[in-house]
């Protein structure tokens, strides 16, 4: 508009200055001829604006194109499997593919030790898939911080505090004294037995996640800390043009500090200019409120990695490459079945998106406001400000259903809400006719995603400093960069050449009697030394361990080893159809008693082993019914005189979250329903075992 606007005003002067010319030369224009002249340069004038009209529709329809474009690969990404861990950087190979890594090989996503570091945690380049966005990570070794508890600003974190050191230990004056009571402490932690020692007041359950969000950032942008890991470039342009260099040539960053983050046209202002997002991510830590025991994790049976390394399942859940599962039941004993909103999601809805701790935003898209997914008293609505991936609503969805989950087969993404100016949002205008008045409203919400990474368990060895070893900050510090000074390299014998105290690189307190033995499950990228020589504050020469994070503990005399770090990140690969099929297969030829139902031929079963089992529920005020679908887990696990939670199946467009036990007589007996001793619409509590004929039916109808 502004280029025709001046073509015109430029038409109009020339014009000007031709009947200026003309007068000056004593020949005046009559009116016809003043007409045909402005009758030429609108002529023109049209002629040049249209032409600009179609070039904006033009470029307008390919940048569109190119939205659309984006859209399709994030979807086709979406429905090839769940948001996860894709691929680690190839390292190594052999004679069968799966001596190669995927998202496991020798260590489950590059997870190393840097525990000579106060805070940082080692995990090195992973490829993930986020909420349809495939992005590769630079080195990570994040620290252990979290999102502020004062601010809201931007990306503002803090350190999390470490636990203190139990009374019972800094009672002793001899540092002897001190070992054997800390000991203790660690094997009533391993024992699980917190009757003498309470150690959950010191043994602190941490959820690191990595999240995810298209950003509006002109500069590089460094989204997270490392202290040892930076993005190596001074702009994304930079950034985006060594990436195609090293896919190209098939190099890489030796240090490397290159992340590949796509960027995209997130809208068109005025349909003609494009508004281009940066995507980026960052991996934080949230203190859990509660301790998680430690029976509440299950090593992931990854074959590929079992068979590369030559592993038992046993050894293989004691090392670097195994991965766990959280008990969606939060029970000690653990049952295979179905089920929803599970342990991860009360633990993640603790997390804030980037509005931090204080958030409190509310959706209501599509005029459907959510509700916490198992409040039914709809008194408030659900805290979206915060990570989850389960809802409720109060409107039916066509397939009769009120309980949701955000995206639409993506099992493993949690999202939350942001008001935060730097995340790009989406806007979406939906209009109605309504006795023929059309009313339209304007939809504008701005999210991030994440996806759970690990648990850490920080320990009391992070503050115990018996020796008193003066800390001196920062490594990069005046006073940290003393520590070495003098050509000082941690000697244990040589007073002149131990660390002279010791700094945020250098954070080596523990003393070397406490432990038994040598690290643990070693790697080339791990950084921490066996045992160093500091100097306390009067000159005493102490030989010490280091006291940051690592996956496994050293031998402890009396308790064993110990994991501090349990990985619980989900994996791309185990949303698609495939993974799902072979792992049914697993399931069944590791464990061919167990499911000899699912053989085609009859095999012979020593009649110990349960089938699945379909309950139903009493008739309701109304007379309806709901089937309770029980695994053979969950059979066995009633039969041995336990509880199964569960979530009855919908019908009359709702479902109910139940307790089951198993009375002395071998009925079933339904004693609690949505948190009451009775369901809302006065189902009868004891169940009844559904025939055969009646499940099929009901499966047959669905069908239909």
């Amino acid at each position: 508009m502004v280029a025709a606007r001046l073509l015109l005003a430029c038409c109009v002067c020339l014009m000007i200055a031709s009947g200026a010319a003309i007068i000056g030369n004593e020949e005046e224009l009559t009116k016809e001829e003043l007409a045909e002249l402005l009758k030429i340069a609108y002529d023109a004038y049209k002629n040049k604006a249209d032409g600009l009209d179609e070039m904006k529709g033009r470029l307008a329809t390919l940048a569109r194109q190119l939205v659309m474009q984006q859209l399709y690969v994030e979807e086709r990404a979406r429905s090839d499997g769940d948001s996860g861990i894709k691929q680690l950087r190839h390292h190594f190979e052999g004679t069968r593919p799966y001596h190669s890594a995927s998202h496991t090989g020798t260590t489950v996503a590059s997870m190393h030790d840097h525990a000579n570091n106060i805070r940082t945690v080692g995990l090195g380049e992973i490829v993930v898939v986020l909420n349809g966005v495939e992005f590769r990570t630079r080195h990570n070794d994040y620290g252990l911080r979290m999102p502020s508890t004062t601010s809201s600003n931007y990306h503002e974190v803090e350190d999390i505090p470490f636990p203190e050191v139990p009374p019972e230990v800094l009672q002793y004056n001899e540092i002897a004294d001190q070992i054997t009571e800390m000991q203790a402490w660690f094997k009533a932690w391993k024992d699980q037995d917190h009757t003498v020692r309470d150690y959950r007041k010191y043994f602190k359950a941490n959820l690191c996640y990595l999240e995810g969000a298209w950003t509006f950032a002109d500069k590089l942008e460094e989204s997270f800390f490392s202290d040892r890991h930076f993005l190596d470039a001074a702009s994304w342009f930079e950034m985006q043009e060594k990436v195609r260099y090293t896919s190209y040539t098939g190099g890489k960053s030796t240090l490397e500090n290159f992340s590949y983050l796509p960027t995209t046209i997130m809208n068109m202002i005025n349909g003609t200019f494009p508004q281009i997002a940066q995507w980026n991510y960052r991996i934080l830590c949230h203190p859990l409120k509660r301790d998680v025991p430690l029976n509440r994790f299950r090593v992931v049976d990854d074959l590929m990695a079992r068979m590369a390394n030559k592993k038992t399942l046993g050894e293989h859940e004691r090392t670097r490459a195994a991965r766990f599962t959280l008990n969606p039941f939060d029970t000690d004993e653990w049952v295979d079945g179905r089920k929803n909103y599970g342990f991860v999601d009360e633990l993640m809805a603790e997390i804030p998106g980037k509005d931090n701790y204080g958030a409190k935003l509310s959706d209501d898209g599509f005029d459907s406001a959510s509700y916490p997914y198992n409040d039914t008293s709809n008194d408030k609505s659900l805290n979206v400000g915060q990570y989850h991936r389960w809802m409720r609503v109060l409107d039916t969805d066509a397939m009769g259903r009120t309980k949701r989950h955000r995206g639409f087969s993506d099992e493993s993404v949690f999202m939350a809400m942001t008001t935060q100016p730097k995340i790009a949002g989406v806007d979406l205008d939906i209009c109605r006719t309504v006795r023929r008045q059309e009313t339209c409203t304007l939809y504008n919400q701005k999210w991030t995603y994440a996806i759970p990474l690990e648990i850490v368990y920080m320990t009391p060895l992070l503050k115990w400093n018996p020796y008193d070893l003066e800390y001196k900050g920062d490594a990069k510090s005046d006073s940290g960069k003393t520590v070495k000074e003098g050509g000082r390299t941690g000697s244990t014998t040589l007073k002149d050449r131990a660390y002279n105290g010791i700094n945020s690189k250098i954070y080596y307190q523990t003393p070397y009697e406490f432990f038994g033995g040598s690290e643990l499950g070693t790697s080339k990228a791990d950084t921490v030394r066996s045992v160093v020589g500091v100097l306390d504050r009067v000159g005493a020469l102490h030989k010490v361990k280091a006291s940051g994070t690592r996956a496994f503990l050293p031998y402890i005399p009396g308790v064993g080893s110990m994991r501090t770090r349990y990985p619980i990140m989900p994996v791309h690969g185990e949303g698609s159809g495939m993974w799902k099929e072979l792992e049914a297969l697993k399931d069944i030829v590791l464990s061919p008693m167990k499911y000899a139902n699912m053989f085609h031929e009859n095999w012979q079963q020593d009649g110990t082993s349960s089938r699945g089992l379909t309950l139903l529920t009493g008739k309701s005020k109304d007379g309806h019914v709901h089937r309770i679908v029980l695994s053979a887990d969950e059979v066995d696990m009633l039969k041995m005189g336990g509880t199964v939670v569960t979530e009855t199946e919908e019908t009359n467009g709702h479902s109910h979250d139940v307790e089951i036990r198993r009375a002395a007589n071998g009925r079933f007996i339904m004693v609690k329903c949505d948190g009451g001793r009775t369901c809302p619409d006065k189902h009868k509590k004891v169940l009844s075992v559904a025939p055969v004929q009646d499940v099929d039916e009901v499966d047959a109808g669905e069908q239909r």
